[in-house]
């Protein structure tokens, strides 16, 4: 396995920083946003090193896609959401110079996208519930 260690995505997929793990496998580790969008905001990180989506190998993508519907399932039964965001970000727009993919439950009346960062205290004051609510609900449903 390729792990750059001077890339912070490599560090936080493998466990080298601390993380809110929801669901990991060989080739994925899933984690709460550290600035989420809404609470419940996964990020699925392949634990290899990759910066864009033409450079996966099919078995990372394919793990990558199946963590993403397992995590959208249980998102949607923990939240009840109006809807699931599935998105990442390429080129020079992926900030972490490291391939994520994000999962966002979505509430109506809600923007997707501000200029200004979103105030987001109660969700990062319940990572710790929603990690362990999320997690257990991951094992239940895989």
């Amino acid at each position: 396995m390729t792990i750059n260690s001077e890339c912070l995505g490599c560090r936080l997929s493998n466990q080298i920083e601390p993380v809110n793990i929801v669901f990991e496998n060989e080739y994925v580790c899933c984690f709460l946003d550290i600035e989420p969008f809404n609470e419940g905001h996964t990020l699925i990180l392949p634990k290899k090193h990759y910066l864009d989506v033409e450079e996966l190998d099919i078995e990372t993508a394919n793990a990558i896609m199946i963590a993403s519907m397992t995590i959208s399932k249980a998102l949607k039964k923990l939240f009840n959401p109006d809807g699931i965001t599935i998105c990442q970000n390429g080129g020079k727009f992926n900030d972490l110079t490291h391939y994520h993919m994000h999962v966002i439950p979505r509430f109506e009346g809600e923007p997707f996208y501000c200029e200004e960062q979103k105030n987001n205290i109660r969700e990062k004051a319940k990572f710790l519930e929603t990690k362990t609510n999320l997690k257990n609900l991951i094992e239940e449903l895989s």
